[in-house]
């Protein structure tokens, strides 16, 4: 099955290391099309591909600093998905190696959809370059990627996951634009959240999900969580990434259900790790038995889920724990998104961050047919 492989990408994404298929190698963005700055002709092409063209709306007056600091996030996501999407794409093009789909009929339907993904990532994040463009403000350009699937089912797995996490994090983004009053970029941004959920019910397909629709209301995120997973997938940036005034958390790895990424629909311990080295706030939880942290839940848009830690065990400051996972109270089918925490209560997902020692871990539950 392609969760093995699933595990290997996500955990190699989490950042430790293990025998896999093979070593990701660097990937940077083919520049074949013009991407990121085509000239006319170039983005005439890419608007043929995407099905569609950028705004050509007004832009708005004026945008909040914080504002700002949120297309930014969106910028550095879209140039990820667009190297992802494109390697995904050669991939598949040229036959490599577990890359073969033997299906002719799926595999042209699947080149399609991904020539026209590429496509779209690519106008999404020329849309939000422009917007820091015209506000004078540092435009993240693309970086140099590594990409640990090793096969066509695995890097779908994985395009479904990080969508899924991504569709949340531009809810964030839509709530920070209404708190600042920053209505312009907001029915933008809305647009995406539903191309990409088109997207990902592609992908659910694909893979053999039984709801091609994983929840009523999707599962919300926070940008530093997205922030800290993208990293993962980062060899080097031509720019330091403290320009982007995000925190960075060390990631929470799921060692249940492959990974997290193939968890029972049923109420159970899941088992978590976590390198705290670096991290102040953690210094006075090292060595003992975990009282006061807890494991908390981002799903659907309930309030956050957060369950005390059980079961924990030091290897200098890096931590194992386990923590309940109250599937059947909460329904908590499709993506749950985890962080540790030094706290529990919390009124908002904005409130987990200021909590949060390591995150996020990444839970998906999916019934295949």
């Amino acid at each position: 099955m392609y969760y093995a492989c699933v595990l290997n990408s996500l955990v190699a994404l989490a950042g430790i290391a293990i025998a896999a298929p093979a070593i990701p190698r660097s990937y940077n963005i083919p520049a074949s099309d013009g991407f990121p700055s085509p000239n006319p002709d170039q983005l005439a092409t890419i608007q043929q591909k995407a099905g569609g063209q950028l705004p050509n709306g007004p832009p708005p007056p004026k945008l909040e600093s914080s504002s700002l600091t949120a297309f930014q996030l969106i910028l550095f996501n879209e140039n990820f998905e667009v190297a992802y999407f494109s390697s995904l794409l050669e991939n598949v093009t040229n036959n490599a190696s577990g890359y073969q789909v033997d299906d002719h009929q799926k595999r042209a339907e699947l080149l399609s959809a991904l020539e026209a993904v590429k496509a779209q990532e690519e106008l999404h994040a020329i849309n939000a370059n422009n917007v820091l463009t015209k506000f004078n403000t540092f435009a993240p350009p693309p970086c140099t990627y590594k990409f640990p699937t090793s096969d066509v089912n695995s890097a779908i797995a994985l395009a479904e996951t990080f969508t899924s996490f991504v569709l949340g994090v531009l809810q964030d983004a839509s709530q920070l634009l209404a708190q600042n009053g920053d209505a312009g970029p907001v029915r933008g941004v809305a647009s995406v959240i539903g191309q990409e959920g088109e997207q990902n019910g592609f992908f659910r397909n694909f893979l053999g999900f039984k709801k091609p629709s994983e929840k009523p209301f999707l599962t919300t995120s926070v940008a530093p969580f997205a922030f800290s997973v993208l990293q993962g997938f980062v060899d080097s940036c031509p720019f330091d990434v403290s320009q982007i005034n995000i925190p960075i958390f060390p990631a929470l790895n799921v060692l249940s259900g492959s990974g997290g990424m193939d968890v029972e629909a049923k109420d159970q311990s899941l088992a978590f790790q976590a390198d705290l080295t670096n991290v102040k706030d953690a210094e006075k939880y090292i060595g003992g038995q975990g009282e006061g942290l807890y494991i908390t839940y981002l799903t659907g848009q309930n309030l956050p889920i957060s369950q005390p830690v059980t079961n924990v065990s030091w290897d200098g400051k890096k931590i194992k724990l386990e923590a309940s996972f109250p599937f059947s109270a909460n329904v908590m089918e499709g993506l749950s998104v985890a962080a540790l925490t030094t706290s529990s209560g919390f009124s908002s997902p904005d409130d987990v961050v200021k909590a949060t020692l390591a995150a996020p871990g990444l839970i998906q539950v999916n019934e295949k047919l």
